[in-house]
């Protein structure tokens, strides 16, 4: 039916979806006709099962193909129609990149091999144990099955988040002001449609954090991106920018800023308290690496004393991202906000699932399983830093603190070039443009050290790297 060329510098994921939609735009595949499946395909044509999956779902994607359940993948009834709505002549040796089917699929293919892309921990650097013994705790102590929980989240687990956070990174704040929610994502979305309204101009991290920019451009804003350098904000272009624009907000991670891993000085923080306060702007934190951070220094909520500063915290990272227990900290008027739209568009925060991260972070283990992570990140960077060296790679900083290390290759302008022939070799990357304002082409791309120290990967990633360096050496 198809004729596939493995020596071909097309990769074989995109001759599959070419060929098939060549035969559904000639009438070869009818509407409403099966396809092989996924096994099948992949036994007659020799190729990964992953390769035919990766395929399927873009063209489930485009609407050629739809998925029935258990008996398989069928041509769309109106695959013609969208052939004939799309025929226009353009480059197809390779997809344009979308960032956010990309970011979904980081999600979903957990069954790769080699997740270097990826943004969280291995199952074995998780708080594990911890998170055993609060579920044994929780389920032999009495349960409230009845109601829904404090509104603000569990009492105890306010108090105590309040508590760590004055001795570790000097937060003043009464638990009055602190509001437990559904992980980070959840407060940074609270925090998104209290303050934003459609139109706004917003201020954000550039390269930043995927899933925020989603969130703002869901409620409207406009995103201008403020550039981060290997010493923090680049504070010159900020204030260019603040002098052209009256943003309402900026979203940022001034520690162990994701995807790039730089800290900012104190005296940047300063700084930048000082322009939101002649600006009258807010300050959102972002701050759900700090467990991560060997040696704590202040950060914007410490120096404003939440007047200004709205603070987001999680325990997702460091003890299991299907925890989903977040925080968010803001001054008492804004905080009250923060809750009636919590309330209004979600009710309470699960109090089992805070009982469990109470009872695992009170263990007596749970700070030698934070010294230890970050022992173990310590050595990730140090081993997967030498692996990019050895093959030609360059740094945005040298660090040993935090999950990523941000680095480009001088012979890859386009990151996302890389994408279709390392998915052949079971390796999800996390491309530079998925986390750039503009969504442009990027040499960048994002390591997560945690998941990036097995030979087996580089020894794959070489090969691929090395075919597209000749490749752009032609």
């Amino acid at each position: 039916m198809l004729q596939l060329h493995p020596d071909s510098s097309t990769p074989l994921v995109n001759q599959i979806i070419d060929g098939l939609r060549a035969l559904i735009d000639d009438q070869t595949l009818k509407p409403g006709a099966k396809v092989p499946s996924i096994r099948a395909f992949a036994s007659t044509y020799s190729v990964s099962t992953f390769t035919v999956v990766e395929a399927y779902d873009r063209l489930v994607a485009q609407g050629l193909l739809v998925s029935k359940g258990n008996a398989g993948f069928f041509v769309n009834r109106a695959a013609n129609e969208l052939l004939d709505k799309h025929s226009v002549e353009a480059d197809t040796s390779r997809p344009t990149f979308n960032s956010e089917w990309y970011l979904q699929q980081i999600f979903e293919i957990r069954q790769l091999p080699f997740k270097p892309g990826c943004g969280w921990l291995p199952n074995d650097w998780m708080y594990e144990e911890g998170l055993r013994r609060g579920l044994r705790q929780v389920a032999g102590s009495p349960l409230e099955l009845s109601g829904y929980g404090d509104p603000m989240g569990l009492p105890e687990l306010r108090a105590l988040t309040a508590q760590n956070l004055q001795q570790e990174l000097s937060i003043v704040a009464n638990p009055a002001q602190l509001m437990l929610t559904h992980g980070a994502s959840q407060a940074l979305d609270l925090a998104v449609r209290t303050l934003v309204r459609p139109g706004d101009v917003v201020l954000v991290d550039d390269p930043g954090y995927p899933n925020l920019m989603s969130i703002l451009r869901t409620q409207g804003a406009t995103l201008v991106g403020v550039p981060r350098t290997p010493a923090g904000y680049d504070l010159d272009q900020l204030e260019r920018l603040l002098a052209h624009h009256r943003p309402t907000a900026f979203f940022t991670q001034p520690h162990l800023h994701s995807p790039t891993c730089s800290r900012t000085p104190l005296a940047q923080l300063h700084r930048l308290l000082q322009l939101a306060s002649q600006h009258g702007f807010r300050l959102v934190e972002n701050n759900l690496y700090a467990d991560m951070i060997a040696d704590p220094q202040p950060c914007l909520a410490s120096l404003d004393h939440l007047q200004q500063v709205v603070y987001v915290g999680s325990y997702s990272k460091s003890i299991s991202p299907n925890v989903r227990v977040g925080y968010l900290l803001a001054n008492p008027e804004l905080t009250q906000q923060l809750l009636h739209l919590k309330m209004r568009s979600g009710l309470t925060t699960s109090q089992v699932m805070e009982r469990v991260v109470y009872a695992a972070i009170i263990d007596g283990r749970w700070r030698k399983h934070l010294k230890r992570l970050r022992q173990r990140l310590a050595e990730a960077h140090q081993e997967v830093g030498r692996h990019l060296h050895r093959l030609g790679f360059e740094l945005f900083i040298e660090s040993d603190e935090g999950m990523y290390i941000w680095t480009r290759h001088p012979a890859i302008p386009d990151s996302a070039a890389l994408l279709d022939d390392a998915l052949e070799k079971g390796i999800m990357l996390g491309p530079g443009q998925l986390f750039m304002v503009d969504a442009k082409a990027t040499g960048w791309m994002r390591f997560n050290v945690a998941f990036s120290t097995d030979p087996a990967m580089w020894e794959l990633l070489e090969k691929v790297l090395v075919k597209h360096v000749r490749r752009g050496g032609m």
